[in-house]
């Protein structure tokens, strides 16, 4: 994974590479449920280094641009659903793979990224000066630490997998295509570091093995 760290607000840290490469995929056997988990593509906030959360600003060019790039990489092969965060920036990068794939993509408020509250918009510059002690907190990974009065780890995590675990029981065998945040994708995978119009594959059956607090239940 990538070793340096976007925050799940969303920053500048919009640096792309190969996505997929084979050190960063966790495959399933054939016929079993699976998720293909995206970040969506690099938005205004992303290049400006805001932090995002619930904010709903749209793709950059660039963003538009690493979507066609990742939709023809995947090819969309395999994939029999396209579901997405109902935000803008995930809905133009699943509208992209979409057209390209020939899915039509859903819209799920429950994969929205992590709610940060007071701290939408800003730079981490700025959070730092309102709130330097609880972005630390949120920073070491603090379950309850509740960033800008939003939604805690612990409850994006419960929302999340939630939402997945009823996914994964409704289509049963099928590759799942979730554009989404790195908030959310953290929730489900633990300690992923994705860019933007990154991704990785994960089998379902590995959310039951990841306890509330990350680690193994």
């Amino acid at each position: 994974m990538r070793a340096d760290r976007a925050p799940e607000g969303g920053d500048g840290l919009a640096q792309t590479r190969d996505a997929g490469r084979e050190a960063d995929i966790v495959y399933s056997p054939m016929g079993e449920t699976s998720f293909l988990l995206i970040r969506h593509a690099e938005s205004t906030w992303n290049a400006g280094g805001r932090w995002q959360g619930h904010g709903d600003p749209p793709l950059t060019a660039r963003g538009r641009a690493q979507a066609i790039a990742l939709a023809e990489r995947l090819g969309g092969e395999g994939i029999h659903l396209l579901i997405a965060s109902d935000l803008a920036r995930s809905v133009e990068t699943a509208a992209i793979l979409g057209a390209r794939w020939g899915l039509v993509p859903r819209h799920d408020a429950r994969l929205r990224e992590i709610d940060i509250g007071a701290w939408t918009g800003l730079t981490r510059e700025q959070i730092v000066a309102r709130e330097a002690d609880l972005l630390a907190r949120f920073e070491a990974e603090d379950l309850e630490a509740r960033p800008g009065g939003g939604e805690t780890r612990r409850e994006i995590r419960a929302r999340v997998r939630a939402a997945a675990a009823e996914l994964a029981a409704a289509h049963r065998g099928r590759c799942l295509a979730l554009v989404t945040h790195l908030g959310v994708i953290r929730a489900l995978a633990p300690g992923a570091e994705l860019a933007n119009a990154d991704w990785l594959r994960l089998p379902a059956r590995a959310l039951a093995a990841v306890g509330a607090d990350g680690g193994s239940a």
